[in-house]
Protein backbone atom coordinates (compact mmCIF):
# COMPACT_ATOMS: atom_id res chain seq x y z
CA UNK A 1 0.00 0.00 0.00
CA UNK A 2 1.39 3.38 -0.95
CA UNK A 3 0.03 6.47 0.72
CA UNK A 4 0.87 10.09 0.04
CA UNK A 5 -0.05 12.76 2.58
CA UNK A 6 -1.29 16.14 1.38
CA UNK A 7 -1.64 19.04 3.79
CA UNK A 8 -5.27 18.20 4.51
CA UNK A 9 -4.49 14.51 5.03
CA UNK A 10 -1.64 15.39 7.40
CA UNK A 11 -3.91 17.66 9.44
CA UNK A 12 -6.66 15.05 9.59
CA UNK A 13 -4.28 12.22 10.47
CA UNK A 14 -2.56 14.39 13.09
CA UNK A 15 -5.90 15.21 14.71
CA UNK A 16 -6.87 11.53 14.71
CA UNK A 17 -3.59 10.50 16.34
CA UNK A 18 -3.84 13.28 18.94
CA UNK A 19 -7.40 12.18 19.73
CA UNK A 20 -6.23 8.56 19.96
CA UNK A 21 -3.46 9.60 22.37
CA UNK A 22 -5.93 11.42 24.63
CA UNK A 23 -8.46 8.56 24.45
CA UNK A 24 -5.83 5.97 25.39
CA UNK A 25 -4.70 8.16 28.29
CA UNK A 26 -8.29 8.50 29.48
CA UNK A 27 -8.89 4.75 29.27
CA UNK A 28 -5.62 3.89 31.03
CA UNK A 29 -5.57 6.67 33.61
CA UNK A 30 -5.80 4.14 36.45
CA UNK A 31 -2.18 3.12 35.87
CA UNK A 32 -0.93 5.94 33.64
CA UNK A 33 -0.68 8.32 36.58
CA UNK A 34 0.44 5.82 39.23
CA UNK A 35 3.79 5.16 40.85
CA UNK A 36 5.20 3.56 37.69
CA UNK A 37 3.21 5.63 35.18
CA UNK A 38 2.74 2.99 32.51
CA UNK A 39 1.58 5.36 29.77
CA UNK A 40 0.73 3.12 26.84
CA UNK A 41 -0.17 6.26 24.86
CA UNK A 42 3.48 7.29 24.71
CA UNK A 43 4.04 4.34 22.38
CA UNK A 44 2.37 6.54 19.76
CA UNK A 45 5.48 8.78 19.75
CA UNK A 46 7.12 6.00 17.75
CA UNK A 47 4.79 6.91 14.88
CA UNK A 48 6.92 10.05 14.42
CA UNK A 49 9.57 7.73 13.01
CA UNK A 50 7.24 6.88 10.12
CA UNK A 51 5.26 10.14 10.09
CA UNK A 52 7.59 12.94 11.28
CA UNK A 53 4.80 15.52 11.11
CA UNK A 54 3.18 13.83 14.15
CA UNK A 55 5.84 15.00 16.62
CA UNK A 56 4.13 18.31 17.49
CA UNK A 57 0.50 17.06 17.51
CA UNK A 58 1.45 14.20 19.83
CA UNK A 59 3.26 16.63 22.14
CA UNK A 60 0.12 18.77 22.28
CA UNK A 61 -1.96 15.67 22.99
CA UNK A 62 0.38 14.73 25.84
CA UNK A 63 -0.03 18.20 27.29
CA UNK A 64 -3.81 18.06 27.01
CA UNK A 65 -3.96 14.58 28.53
CA UNK A 66 -2.08 15.79 31.60
CA UNK A 67 -5.24 17.66 32.57
CA UNK A 68 -6.61 14.21 33.52
CA UNK A 69 -3.82 13.76 36.08
CA UNK A 70 -4.87 16.86 38.00
CA UNK A 71 -1.37 18.08 38.88
CA UNK A 72 -1.87 21.52 37.42
CA UNK A 73 -0.29 23.89 34.93
CA UNK A 74 3.29 22.79 35.65
CA UNK A 75 2.43 19.23 34.59
CA UNK A 76 0.50 20.45 31.55
CA UNK A 77 3.32 22.69 30.27
CA UNK A 78 5.89 20.08 31.24
CA UNK A 79 3.96 17.49 29.24
CA UNK A 80 4.25 19.68 26.17
CA UNK A 81 8.00 20.09 26.69
CA UNK A 82 8.68 16.39 27.23
CA UNK A 83 6.46 15.60 24.24
CA UNK A 84 8.49 17.89 22.01
CA UNK A 85 11.73 16.37 23.33
CA UNK A 86 10.60 12.78 22.72
CA UNK A 87 8.94 13.47 19.37
CA UNK A 88 11.94 15.50 18.19
CA UNK A 89 14.33 12.73 19.25
CA UNK A 90 12.30 10.12 17.36
CA UNK A 91 12.36 12.29 14.22
CA UNK A 92 16.12 12.78 14.64
CA UNK A 93 16.60 9.01 14.87
CA UNK A 94 14.78 8.67 11.55
CA UNK A 95 16.80 11.48 9.91
CA UNK A 96 20.03 9.86 11.09
CA UNK A 97 18.81 6.60 9.53
CA UNK A 98 19.24 4.73 12.80
CA UNK A 99 17.34 1.47 13.22
CA UNK A 100 13.76 1.72 14.50
CA UNK A 101 14.54 0.00 17.80
CA UNK A 102 16.53 3.11 18.76
CA UNK A 103 13.24 4.94 19.45
CA UNK A 104 13.04 2.93 22.66
CA UNK A 105 15.67 5.23 24.16
CA UNK A 106 13.82 8.56 23.88
CA UNK A 107 10.50 6.95 24.80
CA UNK A 108 12.02 5.69 28.06
CA UNK A 109 14.61 8.37 28.81
CA UNK A 110 12.67 11.46 27.70
CA UNK A 111 9.88 11.06 30.26
CA UNK A 112 12.19 9.23 32.65
CA UNK A 113 14.68 12.08 32.97
CA UNK A 114 12.56 15.16 32.22
CA UNK A 115 9.21 14.53 33.98
CA UNK A 116 10.83 14.16 37.42
CA UNK A 117 12.14 17.73 37.11
CA UNK A 118 8.69 19.11 37.89
CA UNK A 119 7.17 16.10 39.66
CA UNK A 120 9.83 16.47 42.35
CA UNK A 121 8.56 20.00 43.01
CA UNK A 122 4.89 18.95 42.90
CA UNK A 123 5.12 15.74 44.94
CA UNK A 124 8.24 16.23 47.06
CA UNK A 125 9.54 12.79 46.02
CA UNK A 126 13.29 12.51 45.35
CA UNK A 127 14.35 13.08 41.72
CA UNK A 128 16.18 9.76 41.26
CA UNK A 129 13.30 7.78 42.77
CA UNK A 130 10.98 9.35 40.21
CA UNK A 131 13.50 8.72 37.42
CA UNK A 132 13.54 5.01 38.29
CA UNK A 133 9.78 4.63 38.62
CA UNK A 134 8.89 6.58 35.47
CA UNK A 135 11.60 4.88 33.39
CA UNK A 136 10.38 1.43 34.47
CA UNK A 137 6.85 2.42 33.51
CA UNK A 138 8.01 3.57 30.07
CA UNK A 139 9.60 0.23 29.13
CA UNK A 140 6.30 -1.26 27.93
CA UNK A 141 5.34 1.74 25.76
CA UNK A 142 8.85 1.73 24.26
CA UNK A 143 8.52 -1.90 23.18
CA UNK A 144 4.98 -1.33 21.87
CA UNK A 145 6.25 1.70 19.92
CA UNK A 146 8.95 -0.38 18.25
CA UNK A 147 6.38 -3.01 17.33
CA UNK A 148 4.25 -0.26 15.75
CA UNK A 149 7.18 0.90 13.61
CA UNK A 150 8.02 -2.60 12.44
CA UNK A 151 4.36 -3.30 11.64
CA UNK A 152 4.10 -0.09 9.59
CA UNK A 153 7.43 -0.70 7.86
CA UNK A 154 5.84 -3.63 6.02
CA UNK A 155 3.77 -1.06 4.14
CA UNK A 156 5.12 1.55 1.76
CA UNK A 157 4.31 5.01 3.07
CA UNK A 158 5.45 8.21 1.34
CA UNK A 159 5.88 11.19 3.63
CA UNK A 160 7.63 14.43 2.84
Amino acid sequence: MQTSFTGTKKLTFSAMMAAAYIAVMFLTQGFAFGQYQVRIATALYALSYVFPFLAVPLALANSMSNVIGGLGILDIVGGLIVGLVVGGAVVAIRKLRLPPWCVCFPIVLGPGLVVPLWLTRITGAPYWTLVASISIGQLTPAVVGCILIYALSKRKVDTP
